[in-house]
């Protein structure tokens, strides 16, 4: 699969980002970025205020349908026919009858350059990917290189990091099918464009890691300083749709395998390779490799001390962290600041809120 570009997809996206910003179709929301040490990791602190309440600002859907859903109390799907001022291309449909692929922009974004691949016709998030999402996922990680050779001569430029929320604790806020791009260049930058040092995407870590010591569980790259259970695979270079669909599947497989061993309801919990998904799951992938974590819940809670508490007895109220598919690139976003200073004060408090999203580490991985 091919997108039917001229241009590289960073360059295109790149332009339609600028327009959308200016011309108030999406807004740009301002992070502060820094970095934080656990374990022996580096992990990308960003404090997101605008996650709290997002911009209502854009223009109201001239739908009809759109307006009406949202006169019953529902929210309106913004992968159904979206905006032209957000739209970066479109993938043809198949032979029987699958009508492709939209690439469209994120209208809230707070990483540069965000923009997410969603199925044309309506799927849904909570199924396990297909052949042709993981194909199309990774013809736009490789349509995104800068040049014909696919290698610019750094490695972790021209690189983009896909990432899939699938389940109620997965982060998920969209029942419509997609896949969501970051481009690493971009998650390495302030709101203001200022590099952030000392970081490098999760899954690239411990891949290297893994190669570094030849460290794997059974086949699967793993590394033992994450508080939670997770496993990769590195992908072959120019992998058919087949070979993609295949390592995702086996990734899928031992992520359901982990969790079946610390359920309690076992029986619950089946593996397949289609339709539903049996748990909720971040997966992220990259050119060269593919990453999973299952999930068991989306939001963590941390001690925090509100200010306006601070010169009284200093009660401790609880900080509310929800997690999506970046946890899988070393990024954690935060909503309010008392999160943002208590995580910067105690970093390894973010051991805890990866170990309480994800599962314990030691589950039985053979299936």
């Amino acid at each position: 699969m091919r997108l039917a570009l001229s241009e590289p997809l960073s360059t295109v996206v790149a332009k339609r980002f600028a327009a959308a910003k200016e011309g108030g179709h999406l807004i740009f929301s301002p992070t502060q970025v820094t970095t934080i040490q656990t374990s022996g990791i580096s992990y990308q602190l960003r404090y997101c205020p605008s996650l709290a309440k997002k911009p209502s600002a854009l223009p109201k859907p001239a739908d009809s349908a759109q307006t009406e859903a949202q006169r019953q109390g529902k929210k309106p799907d913004p992968f159904d026919n979206p905006s032209p001022e957000l739209l970066v291309a479109q993938t043809p449909g198949s032979d029987n009858g699958d009508q492709g692929y939209w690439v469209v922009l994120n209208k809230f974004p707070i990483i540069r350059n965000h923009f997410i691949l969603a199925t044309r016709e309506w799927k849904s998030q909570t199924d396990l990917l297909e052949k042709r999402d993981l194909e199309a996922c990774y013809a736009c990680i490789k349509a995104w290189k800068k040049d014909d050779n696919g290698d610019n001569g750094e490695r972790n430029e021209g690189r983009l990091f896909a990432f899939f929320n699938s389940g109620p604790e997965s982060g998920a806020s969209q029942p419509h099918r997609h896949i969501q791009f970051l481009p690493v260049e971009d998650m390495r930058q302030t709101y203001e464009g200022v590099g952030v040092e000392g970081w490098s995407p999760l899954i690239d870590v411990v891949a290297e890691r893994c190669r570094s010591q030849s460290q794997s569980k059974e086949g699967y790259l793993t590394d033992d300083r994450l508080p939670f259970a997770h496993f990769a695979l590195p992908i072959p270079t120019n992998p058919s749709a087949e070979t993609l669909h295949s390592i995702y599947i086996s990734l899928y497989k031992v992520a359901v395998s982990a969790v079946i061993e610390g359920s309690e309801n076992p029986a619950d919990l089946s593996i397949r390779d289609h339709g539903p998904a049996a748990i909720s799951h971040n997966l992220a992938m990259t050119e060269t490799e593919m990453m999973i974590c299952p999930r068991r819940s989306e939001n963590v809670t941390i001690p925090i001390q509100r200010k306006e508490e601070a010169k009284g007895e200093g009660v401790v109220e609880p900080g509310v962290i929800a997690l999506n598919g970046t946890v899988l690139g070393g990024t954690l976003m935060v909503k309010m600041e008392e999160e943002w200073e208590e995580l910067k004060r105690s970093p390894d408090v973010l051991a805890g809120v990866l170990g309480k999203a994800g599962f314990p580490v030691g589950g039985r991985v053979s299936l």
